[in-house]
């Protein structure tokens, strides 16, 4: 249920609705807002029943919110949320944002030598994986706290915050020790135990859907970090499982208007996974900002041929300066509504 208090409610009203609400055994949620005050109630498992609320001083209305995702919603925060990663401002308004790198850290020279150019070619952010999750347990699964080392080194010498991923509740101190984003990948999506822990950090906190979730069930996923205090998190759409075989995934460019209709987070997309394809990735990036996405990540490799992860997605230094001319040229279009 979301409580709206009328224009002229005062901090008595509020605290009013606070109180009745926690008497309920519901947790009261404030969402000041730049014209009125509401409050969300959280806990509930089904209808409540507002009788005790609707009549108090100050409240305006109460709405009954049947999503499993309340904080994430536009009902409950219909403003925008702009989330700043070491000072990289992302959102609705912003300048859409490039984030490049290889899939995984390979080496000191291969993360220093990748960050440099993209960099110079104007990258916002710096990707890389230190800790990996493969489907097979035999191929390379990342350098670990050596990988975050070198991101740490690479950010040092140009400037580009990082974007790492972490996998497990107990290394999200130490990779938020290092990182600037903290990437959930697909596949823990819905592990609600590391998500809950991000949820109590102060970073901002990039999550990617599922390969075979739904828009609820990824919003929901968002939830359990929303609740927990932390809202400062980037959705990013990076294609689901279907039954085409031609791509590696399906991009689901629908789901980028549509969730700006549903949430106040921000979202991007990862064209790199999602269409598993170096050719697809510059056209797909465009697609994207085209579809309202507030950025793109891309894998950026200085020798695709011989990355020990995801060579065949990664694009190489001259087609990530193609990459970035067509979206400088995009970009202007959008801006004059030629596009």
């Amino acid at each position: 249920m979301l409580i709206v208090m009328s224009h002229n409610a005062v901090q008595s009203d509020i605290d009013n609705v606070i109180k009745s609400v926690t008497e309920m055994g519901f947790t009261a949620a404030p969402i000041p807002g730049s014209e009125r005050t509401a409050i969300g109630v959280l806990g509930n498992k089904g209808y409540v029943d507002d009788t005790n609320i609707r009549d108090l001083p100050g409240v305006q209305q109460a709405i009954h919110v049947s999503k499993p995702y309340k904080l994430v919603s536009r009902d409950f925060h219909p403003e925008n949320t702009i989330v700043d990663v070491a000072g990289v401002k992302i959102g609705e308004g912003q300048r859409a944002v490039v984030v490049a790198g290889p899939c995984a850290v390979e080496s000191e020279e291969q993360i220093l030598k990748t960050a440099r150019f993209v960099k110079q070619a104007g990258a916002d952010l710096l990707r890389g994986g230190a800790f990996k999750p493969r489907t097979g347990p035999h191929t390379f699964q990342g350098l670990r706290e050596e990988g975050l080392v070198l991101l740490a080194k690479a950010r040092e010498a140009t400037g580009l915050p990082i974007v790492t991923e972490v996998m497990s509740p107990d290394n999200v101190a130490l990779v938020a020790d290092y990182a600037d984003l903290l990437q959930v990948g697909a596949r823990n999506m819905q592990n609600f135990d590391l998500l809950r822990e991000l949820g109590k950090i102060r970073k901002p906190v990039l999550l990617k859907r599922g390969m075979s979730a739904t828009i609820e069930e990824f919003l929901a996923a968002a939830e359990y970090i929303l609740s927990e205090g932390n809202d400062q998190v980037i959705l990013c759409e990076r294609g689901i499982r279907t039954f085409e075989t031609a791509t590696r995934n399906t991009l689901d460019l629908a789901m980028v208007p549509l969730v700006k209709e549903l949430t106040h987070l921000p979202i991007m997309v990862d064209p790199s996974h999602a269409t598993g394809k170096r050719s697809l990735v510059i056209p797909m990036s465009k697609a994207a900002l085209v579809a309202g996405a507030h950025g793109v990540l891309v894998e950026v490799h200085p020798e695709p041929e011989k990355a020990l992860s995801d060579g065949p997605q990664s694009l190489t230094f001259p087609g990530f300066d193609a990459l970035m001319a067509d979206l400088d040229r995009l970009k202007s279009c959008l801006a004059s509504g030629n596009a």
